[in-house]
């Protein structure tokens, strides 16, 4: 449990580095290709990320996949969250940044966040299949700029980024579990399609 619970902790750190890059860049365009340098990295570390992970649950859902999805979102939560505020504290400016993003995301609706979750999760699960199937990042490097310059939420650097803003409310909360279940759900939707299907 424990080394589940510290790889998805190690994701959970990698992904706020990437967020706090992206929150650093004053081109949009450069900071969403950088981020993409997070998900390389877990992939080639075999880090347990979540958003990279639920898509394969239609493929294969025994007790081990879950106890590996449920324990990585553990260690998701605690990486992001930890070093969200060790930004915070660190560089107060992205802080400020990162409470203008979430200020805007909170304005979105239930069905606007769910969709926005959701198509970042057909990507992730494309890149992470990708990677997997045909050992190359090109997926990656593509598809990670994509639900980033497209709006797409990704719940894992959507946790970092309130994290980082200080903005800790009901509302706040509600959000990002929505984020969570529409990646949930676009990450399982192609791996499902095509086993009915199959």
């Amino acid at each position: 449990m424990l080394k589940k619970t510290i790889s998805g902790i190690s994701s959970g750190i990698i992904i706020s580095l990437a967020g706090a890059v992206y929150l650093a860049c004053d081109n949009k365009y450069v900071g969403a290709v950088l981020f993409s340098v997070a998900l390389v990295c877990i992939c080639l570390k075999g880090y347990s990320l979540y958003t990279g992970k639920i898509g394969f649950i239609p493929e294969k859902h025994g007790k081990e996949e879950f106890s590996v999805l449920f324990l990585g979102l553990l260690g998701n939560l605690i990486g992001t969250v930890v070093f969200g505020y060790l930004v915070r504290l660190g560089l107060p400016s992205l802080g400020e940044t990162a409470a203008a993003v979430c200020e805007t995301k909170l304005t979105q609706s239930f069905l606007q966040t769910l969709i926005r979750g959701l198509f970042c999760g057909v990507l992730m699960y494309l890149a992470v299949s990708i990677y997997r199937d045909k050992n190359t990042i090109s997926a990656i490097v593509f598809c990670i700029p994509v639900f980033i310059l497209a709006g797409f939420e990704h719940s894992i650097a959507d946790i970092f980024y309130f994290a980082a803003s200080g903005i800790v409310s009901l509302k706040a909360f509600a959000f990002i579990w929505t984020v969570i279940l529409g990646n949930s759900i676009g990450g399982m939707l192609l791996p499902a399609i095509n086993k009915v299907k199959g």
